[in-house]
């Protein structure tokens, strides 16, 4: 069981990136998946959607060829994004309209961590990955998902810089969401198996 980790923000030493780390580390020292890929959007971005993404122009491949492949072999996702403007980083939402109905995250389940600099930010990007990514890429969102605010005071590899109440709590909670990701992934494996899940016939969703 593989599961690809993605950090959806653009900056460079950002927190959202901080999180996805810690989530892999998480992953591998509780024996929770065999392997673990991490992308992250930081000094990585992918060119923007254009036409030539169907028609089969080269420049695609070489750009997205990798990860293709990287996304195909995982089971399940973390998608970890930040929340800008109340609103999913650019870059992310165009990494869903480069796989939208090619399989690479079709029928696999996907934990959803928001990460806000505030008190009471966070919950947008959920909402927004909910209603508007899955539909042709066919991710399935687990009905769990961890908000993570006042990102700078969890999560730190320093202690000294942790609020040990709010990083007890949500280190527990994600460790609750990580085991519930676990759990789906390997039921899904059945589900792809079942040979139900083709895209052939309806590309794209309704």
């Amino acid at each position: 069981m593989k599961i690809g980790i993605i950090s959806g923000s653009h900056r460079n030493d950002s927190q959202s990136e901080k999180i996805a780390r810690y989530a892999l580390g998480k992953l591998e020292k509780h024996g929770l998946c065999y392997e673990t890929y991490l992308f992250s959007l930081a000094d990585n971005p992918l060119p923007f959607w254009d036409e030539g993404l169907w028609n089969g122009d080269p420049k695609w491949e070489e750009a997205i060829g990798e990860l293709r492949d990287e996304l195909n072999s995982c089971d399940g996702f973390i998608v970890v994004t930040p929340e800008w403007h109340g609103m999913v980083p650019s870059g992310l939402k165009n990494l869903f309209l480069l796989f939208p109905g090619s399989g690479e995250l079709a029928h696999k389940p996907a934990l959803i961590v928001a990460v806000s600099g505030g008190a009471g930010g966070g919950a947008y990007p959920v909402a927004e990955l909910r209603m508007s990514s899955y539909k042709n890429s066919r991710i399935c969102y687990l009905p769990e998902h961890l908000i993570v605010r006042n990102a700078g005071m969890v999560f730190n590899e320093d202690s000294a810089e942790n609020d040990d109440k709010q990083h007890d709590y949500l280190d527990a909670r994600l460790t609750y969401c990580l085991e519930m990701l676990g759990e789906y992934t390997k039921a899904f494996q059945q589900i792809r198996a079942s040979g139900k899940t083709s895209l052939e016939e309806y590309t794209n969703g309704m």
